[in-house]
């Protein structure tokens, strides 16, 4: 899946499932690890971490095609000047939420933390978790094509 506008870029892909086997329990069956490629005027980077359950994955695209639904509301920084992501997951280290939206166009924020934050702030004492984002301005019908993308790259991890 890539979230790209002329600024930045997000490239996610799952990979594999953490561990090849089945062991009975619901978490370790369904890690995946997930590829990242990521580009800003700051710099590059990619990375490669088991951070999504396969459930949490197909959060995902839901999410996506809500904002393209217009379903999802803008959130910005609390009182404090935080973010707090829409839609996180239990390994912090991917989120996501809606920064802005104008027409048919939003600007979604991918949170990166921990495993995925850029090289220059890895070795953070996880203090700062979401607060590093890369917004991308995505129209209507690249939010959709993006979802489809990510459920096409999902088929081969069910839930096990």
């Amino acid at each position: 899946m890539l979230l790209s506008d002329q600024a930045s870029s997000v490239e996610l892909r799952p990979l594999r499932y953490q561990f090849s086997g089945v062991r009975g329990d619901a978490y370790d069956d369904n890690w995946l690890v997930v590829a990242g490629t990521v580009t800003t005027p700051e710099g590059s980077w990619s990375f490669a971490d088991p951070c999504l359950l396969s459930d949490e994955a197909r959060e995902v695209s839901a999410w996506l095609r809500a904002v393209a639904a217009g379903a999802v509301a803008v959130t910005g920084p609390d009182a404090e000047g935080w973010l707090d992501p829409d839609t996180d997951f239990v390994e912090p280290v991917l989120a996501v939420s809606l920064a802005e939206r104008s027409g048919s166009e939003a600007e979604i924020r991918v949170h990166l933390s921990l495993e995925a934050a850029p090289p220059w702030l890895q070795g953070d004492d996880g203090a700062d978790i979401h607060q590093y984002v890369v917004e991308v301005r995505l129209d209507t019908a690249a939010l959709l094509h993006a979802a489809d993308q990510w459920d096409l790259a999902l088929v081969p991890f069910p839930s096990r």
